[in-house]
């Protein structure tokens, strides 16, 4: 557990360092989108070939915005998070309320 911790306050500093705070909070926000998309078709138990089939979107493009090496259209992006019953959410940022 020690070594994570270390290695995460490491990484904070590289952040700190090499990336401006709006690059942080844009990967930040990446991640939890991915995140949430990921947990959201575990919880419905179908695979990515399964949301192809739903969505309409191929199952590579799936992937590849799961893995955080696509940055899909917004209207790509959407076509997934409805297969799925959900959607995007204009919300403040919780540190700048």
């Amino acid at each position: 557990m020690k070594n994570r911790k270390e290695a995460r306050v490491w990484d904070d500093a590289f952040d700190r360092e090499f990336y401006t705070p709006e690059e942080i909070a844009e990967s930040d926000m990446r991640a939890g989108i991915i995140t949430a998309m990921i947990e959201a078709r575990g919880e419905m138990g179908i695979s990515q070939r399964q949301l192809e089939e739903l969505s309409g979107v191929k199952q590579p493009q799936i992937a590849r915005m799961e893995r955080g090496n696509a940055d899909p259209q917004l209207g790509t992006l959407l076509r997934v998070l409805n297969a799925m019953g959900k959607t995007l959410a204009i919300v403040p940022i919780a540190d700048r309320q």
